[in-house]
């Protein structure tokens, strides 16, 4: 399994993956709106139970976005794994959270300074637990590898600002490995969402907020969203925002809650699905619980 992309070579198979997708776009018009309802299912009603998304993979079991707690989320029940990907000083994709490699490693500086070198020799495990002490910071074909092997769906968020061309940059991963199924792209950046819309159309996108704004239908249809991911709290002043989500045929997806209290709340909404820490655990709290089981 090769680890890097010659930036030649991921050149040209970004090329040729966007003549591939303007093909497509062009013999069928109404692809990205299918192949969105396809991959998130049909839209819940109040008490419904929603889809489990693990945050960073299964961080109860192993350190947040590493291959162990890929392996746990992709090995449970649950029907999304969540992770972060950002990229290198040299223009390669890496998992990781924060902007810094500060928390999560035993080095120290912002990711976007540091080479896909010098990243991959840090100690990604450690501080969670000596076992994993070792443990790197994955690369994103090392994921899509797990994907592939694995029949659930990746939410992937686009950290930070992403041009269209760094965008392209990682499609090739991607469809190489026959997940773009099974794929969505989220992110905080607006203009990052935008140039998704340009680089990946085919890939569905998810708007992340943490408060709504007054108008979300709007939000979502003007950047061609397929639903919105916010918080609890944001729900919670504006109560109908699932609703008028819903008749728009948008989704609402709610993140990071951990609690039995929050996920009963969240599914008397009617929300889609719910991104957390603990993604077995609730997973099973759905099947034993949940109204509508």
């Amino acid at each position: 399994m090769s680890m890097v992309t010659h930036p030649v070579r991921r050149a040209l198979a970004s090329a040729v993956v966007t003549l591939a997708l303007v093909a497509v776009l062009l013999l069928v018009p109404d692809a990205v709106r299918v192949y969105a309802t396809n991959l998130m299912g049909p839209l819940r009603a109040p008490g419904e139970p929603a889809f489990v998304a693990g945050h960073r993979g299964d961080r109860a079991s192993a350190p947040e976005n590493t291959m162990p707690a890929f392996a746990s989320a992709f090995a449970s029940g649950l029907e999304f794994v969540e992770t972060d990907v950002q990229l290198t000083a040299d223009g390669h994709p890496v998992l990781i959270h924060d902007e810094t490699v500060d928390r999560t490693t035993d080095g120290t500086g912002a990711v976007a300074d540091l080479t896909l070198e010098q990243i991959r020799a840090l100690d990604a495990g450690s501080w969670y637990a000596p076992e994993f002490a070792g443990t790197q910071v994955p690369v994103l074909d090392e994921f899509l590898d797990a994907l592939a092997g694995s029949k659930k769906k990746a939410l992937v968020e686009l950290k930070g600002f992403w041009t269209a061309d760094e965008i392209r940059g990682i499609l090739g991963d991607i469809y190489a490995r026959g997940v773009q199924n099974r794929v969505v792209f989220a992110s905080f950046d607006l203009s990052t969402v935008a140039n998704a819309v340009d680089a990946a159309p085919a890939i569905p996108r998810v708007i992340i907020k943490r408060d709504l704004p007054s108008d979300p239908v709007g939000l979502a249809q003007y950047y061609d969203a397929i639903a919105i991911l916010t918080t609890p709290n944001s729900l919670e002043s504006d109560p109908e925002a699932v609703t008028r989500m819903h008749e728009a045929g948008l989704g609402v997806l709610v993140y990071t809650l951990n609690s039995a209290k929050r996920w009963s709340e969240a599914l008397e909404y009617g929300v889609d699905g719910i991104i957390t820490d603990k993604p077995s655990k609730l997973d099973g709290w759905i099947a034993e619980t949940a109204p509508g089981t």
